[in-house]
């Protein structure tokens, strides 16, 4: 069996790869591995479990309910919540396991499940490991050691759930929003009530779309991944600004008033610079990763503030800040990390504390925003090649020395083999967008040859 754990969880399409059967097995997994971890030592073990809006996620919760329930864990169900709102009330709650059934920006089709440790971290590797092979080992016959009597979980709707978060997020915001009007694109995901609810509880004017969830329609055509409706409302009411979320809300992006992007470099760069003005940055570092924008290096720099760069995807972000202590983290792609304040991306968090920047400084969000410049960049992905040998071809080496030296100090070139296909991505940053093509375009040619 190949691993199932990714890097966020388990996902796949539901009812074909994530099936029921598959959510209860785990779930049961995850209790007993818990259990001889000595996570529910000397008490009744409690979970918290949430989900977003998808079909799917109606049978996976019931499914994933009656697990930890059949291994003795008493569960709180909180409904459609935001995965950040989840692992806040994991930690809130003093649950010992928290679960969330979401496949965040993909296709309605796809679901997954990610457990929570107690205070709404992710669980270790080693731990995801073991669930895993506990599962599989029962899966194929070995019966559980199950509890009867008063043994059995007790199951609860938690219904102060979301009023909770939104007093939470409403607690965080260092200042009202009053006198901006917003455009919130909830993606019809799992913000569609809690993000207006504290938008306009903190005083702002709030316009919505994409905020009528139907089960089937969940990131279908907006959000984060689709910003042209949300361009296009922020420009017709006359908003401020807009933020868009994605299915399960733990990324945030923006558009400014005359309807531009604002990607997650540059939120980052805003918030930066308002955390330090509060002495909330801490050791005057921020974490990205390696693909965000060499113009949000530049920035900083020219600021004063340092910058952490670590591999792709924000479990890699999060593990630098836990380890370092850092307030702010991220990714280009909106997922944005307040450690102070959250312990995953939390989008509903991340697009208050940019208002409220903007509502503080009454400058335009593009003008903050203009604190970075983003460089061109260009980003080819080279398929049916070795994507092994990356690292030691001399012939790419040699490659890549050449184009660094053509762009000097403001360019940046960037291979990288996928992690889940059979291929390679070129990305190239330079001042110039037609050079940047250049130089990518060869590279890529080169990717082929030395590689396929």
């Amino acid at each position: 069996m190949g691993r199932l754990f990714g890097t966020d969880g388990v996902r796949g399409v539901a009812n074909a790869d994530l099936t029921a059967e598959m959510a209860l097995g785990l779930s049961v997994a995850a209790a007993h591995v818990l259990a001889e971890a000595g996570t529910f030592a000397g008490h009744r073990p409690t979970a918290v479990v949430g989900r977003d809006p998808r079909a799917s996620g109606e049978f996976l919760e019931a499914a994933v309910v009656a697990g930890l329930a059949s291994a003795g864990v008493d569960v709180r169900c909180v409904g459609v919540l935001p995965t950040p709102a989840v692992a806040y009330l994991t930690g809130a709650l003093g649950a010992d396991l928290g679960v969330m059934l979401s496949a965040s920006h993909n296709a309605m089709p796809d679901n997954g499940i990610k457990f929570l440790a107690r205070g709404g971290h992710k669980l270790d590797d080693e731990l995801e490991e073991r669930i895993e092979a506990v599962y599989e080992e029962h899966r194929t016959g070995a019966p559980w050691d199950r509890p009867t009597g008063q043994g059995v979980g007790r199951v609860r709707s938690y219904d102060e759930g979301s009023e909770r978060y939104v007093e939470h997020l409403l607690g965080v915001l260092p200042n009202r929003l009053d006198g901006l009007r917003i455009v919130l694109d909830e993606a019809h995901g799992a913000a569609a009530l809690v993000s207006p609810e504290v938008f306009t509880r903190a005083g702002a004017e709030v316009v919505t779309i994409g905020a009528e969830p139907d089960g089937l329609n969940i990131n279908d055509g907006c959000g984060s991944t689709h910003l042209g409706p949300l361009k296009a409302a922020v420009l017709e009411h006359g908003a401020d600004l807009g933020i868009a979320h994605d299915g399960d809300a733990d990324r945030c992006l923006a558009v400014d008033h005359t309807g531009e992007e604002v990607d997650g470099d540059q939120i980052m760069a805003v918030l930066a610079l308002a955390m330090r003005e509060r002495s909330a940055l801490r050791s005057d570092t921020v974490v990205a990763t390696v693909m965000s924008n060499l113009g949000f290096k530049l920035a900083l720099e020219r600021e004063g503030l340092k910058i952490i760069q670590t591999s792709v995807g924000d479990r890699y972000v999060l593990e630098e800040m836990k380890e370092h202590g850092y307030a702010l983290g991220g990714e280009q792609s909106g997922h944005v990390i307040i450690l102070d304040h959250a312990t995953t991306g939390d989008g509903t968090l991340t697009g208050l504390l940019l208002a409220a920047r903007v509502a503080e400084t009454g400058r335009s969000l593009r003008d903050l925003a203009a604190v970075m410049e983003r460089l061109p960049q260009v980003l080819i992905n080279v398929p049916d090649v070795d994507r092994t040998r990356v690292g030691s071809s001399a012939e790419l080496a040699a490659a890549v020395a050449e184009a660094e030296r053509e762009l000097g100090a403001t360019g940046r070139v960037l291979l990288r083999p996928s992690g889940t296909e059979q291929l390679v991505r070129v990305m190239v940053e330079a001042a110039d967008i037609d050079q940047a093509r250049s130089v990518a375009g060869r590279l890529a040619d080169v990717v082929k040859s030395a590689l396929g």
